[in-house]
């Protein structure tokens, strides 16, 4: 198997740091979106009100993947109540994303620097924090599999990297 690079998702204390860092709408629409539901920098920018089933509380999100990448690949992704919350607030008002992927990640990057990160954080670290955060609260692996879309479990698996850290706290708050 071809070495694969291994992305370290931010432990629980430093994605509630993240959350805090948030000063305006459009760092908590970027921030909490992306935290609580796993989706790509890709799928938040092209994300609209059509996509978003408020009485499942979910989104249904068309993806990477699917027959020669044509972006065919459809889920569906469960909403946090702060997300359904922010995107309710956010689309009674507009009818697409405020902003495009480099900005996404600008974002991501400034909010990590307030909340004095010292890992360098992207979009996709936050994607790998929520697989992580999601087994922590019992969320099955073929659910998270699932939810990000993804095809093989070890695929999911790769982002499911348990530092040292991880494995202390793990074994601290379940023993």
């Amino acid at each position: 198997m071809a070495y694969q690079y291994v992305r370290e998702p931010l432990r629980a204390e430093e994605a509630d740091r993240l959350c805090q860092a948030c000063n305006d709408m459009q760092e908590k629409l970027v921030i909490w979106v992306l935290l609580d539901t796993g989706l790509r920098a890709s799928e938040l920018c092209s994300l609209t009100p059509q996509q978003i089933l408020w009485q499942q509380k979910s989104m249904r999100i068309t993806g990477k993947g699917g027959p020669y990448g044509k972006k065919s690949k459809k889920r569906v992704v469960p909403m946090s109540e702060r997300v359904k919350t922010l995107l309710e607030h956010y689309f009674a008002l507009n009818n697409k994303w405020p902003v495009g992927i480099r900005q996404v990640q600008k974002i991501v990057k400034n909010v990590a620097n307030k909340a004095q990160l010292t890992q360098n954080v992207t979009p996709h670290i936050l994607r790998h924090t929520f697989a992580t955060l999601a087994l922590q609260k019992g969320i099955s692996l073929a659910a998270v599999q699932k939810i990000l879309g993804h095809d093989r479990l070890t695929t999911t698996a790769i982002y499911l990297n348990f530092t040292d850290a991880h494995v202390i706290e793990e074994y601290a708050a379940k023993w």
